[in-house]
């Protein structure tokens, strides 16, 4: 009995091993906060269909190449509800050394508010491919590149607001923008699908709060529920425009739905005025160390000093730490730009002091960051999805009391001189 017992046991125990080997692993989307590999999109409605934007990095792309258009019942889906191949057509796919724009239309009918959808690249060639002119009811006979959909996909959750946009911003050279921001030096258009519509704006301040410290209590800080509008304005079809620093709402034609653009001054994206090298200061100093800072009367030089202060005097440390830290200040304002400043955001705070998230996992309206290549700060850190006509892709950090110790060791890292590594 005691023989039966323990191969039953044996037994058990390899299957799930078996299973556990074979298990397929989660999905991880940390490749999307490298912006060396971040695919950005646009959505445009067009009639019966809605038409999407994008650009991949890298020019790789050739005549023929397949995209593999997805849906998915959820981001932990194991297959998709349906797949079909779109073959890129001249005039659909231009490639620049900053990057591939592509767009593929895909039926309205297909992509309901709250669909998940992937588009991923494939070799495949196009004669080894389905028919494109007509979706197919399911499935596809030719597989994606990668059956897990994640190699070089993008993938997005569709709003009603993207349903609902006639329009994208273009560029001066009249590429789609595929971004939430602008600096004041840009200049930009809209481009309409149907009649030609004038472009409403109404601007509000900027903000410059900065997220506060994971551990903390939200409720114990009063914000304002309501931003005050500054002025307003309309531009005609066609004209290039160009805004002043703010926050703006822009809108054309009656029936479209309002939509979000921050606009900050200098070079944003890029820091090059000594407030932009102080203010960012702020997670790993006091007020009164950021008060001396703008009061000096060189800030450059009182920046520069201070970093070589927490490098002990080494400058090549020192020039180590401000690569690191201001590197990914601007890589945050590319990545998690919303209603302010992206490395003002709850993202953009983790991004900043600890570092690109080694995996990205993604749920119904949250997202999980996960640090784990040093044991003493291993952590797994909880976003939800906070929406808002302004910025519809913002996230809110779920803050914890434990957090407060893994906090201040990230903190006392940078002002010990040492770089916080993580494992990408």
């Amino acid at each position: 009995m005691k023989a039966a017992t323990s191969f039953l046991l044996s037994l058990v125990l390899s299957l799930s091993s078996f299973t556990a080997l074979w298990a397929a692993p989660r999905r991880d989307f940390a490749e999307q906060y490298r912006p060396d590999r971040q695919i950005v999109v646009d959505t445009r409605r067009e009639d019966d269909s809605l038409r999407l934007f994008l650009r991949f990095p890298g020019n790789h792309f050739r005549p023929g190449q397949v995209m593999y258009v997805a849906a998915w019942a959820s981001y932990t889906a194991k297959q998709p509800k349906w797949q079909y191949p779109v073959q890129l057509q001249p005039g659909h796919f231009r490639q620049e050394p900053a990057g591939t724009w592509v767009d593929v239309a895909v039926p309205m009918s297909r992509v309901p508010v709250g669909q998940i959808i992937s588009i991923q690249p494939s070799l495949v060639p196009a004669a080894a491919s389905a028919s494109t002119s007509k979706l197919p009811a399911s499935g596809s006979a030719t597989p994606p590149a990668n059956p897990d959909y994640t190699d070089g996909a993008l993938w997005l959750t569709i709003t009603a607001a993207r349903l609902h946009k006639p329009y994208i911003l273009t560029d001066s050279l009249d590429r789609p923008l595929l971004r939430p921001y602008l600096h004041t030096g840009e200049t930009f258009k809209i481009a309409s699908y149907g009649p030609e519509q004038p472009l409403q704006t109404r601007r509000y301040p900027l903000s410059s709060q900065p997220a506060l410290p994971p551990m903390s209590n939200p409720a114990a800080v009063a914000l304002p529920r309501t931003l005050a509008l500054t002025d307003s304005a309309s531009f005609s079809p066609n004209q290039v425009v160009r805004l002043p620093s703010g926050l703006y709402l822009l809108k054309a034609g009656s029936s479209a739905p309002w939509s979000g653009l921050l606009v900050e001054d200098n070079s944003y994206p890029e820091i090059t005025s000594a407030d932009e090298l102080i203010a960012p200061l702020t997670f790993l100093t006091t007020s009164a160390e950021r008060k001396k800072l703008f009061d000096a009367p060189d800030p450059k030089k009182a920046v520069d000093k201070f970093w070589l202060d927490l490098a002990a005097g080494n400058q090549a440390v020192a020039k180590q730490l401000i690569r690191t830290y201001y590197g990914r200040v601007m890589k945050a304002n590319r990545l998690f730009s919303a209603h302010k400043a992206g490395w003002l955001t709850d993202r953009g705070l983790l991004y900043l002091v600890l570092g690109p998230p080694e995996s990205v996992y993604r749920e119904a309206g949250q997202e999980q960051w996960v640090y784990r290549s040093d044991p003493e700060r291993a952590a797994t850190y909880t976003f939800r999805a906070k929406p808002s006509t302004f910025a519809p892709e913002h996230y809110e950090l779920v803050r914890r009391p434990e957090y407060e110790r893994l906090w201040y060791a990230a903190v006392e890292q940078w002002r010990k001189g040492i770089t916080v590594r993580t494992g990408r």
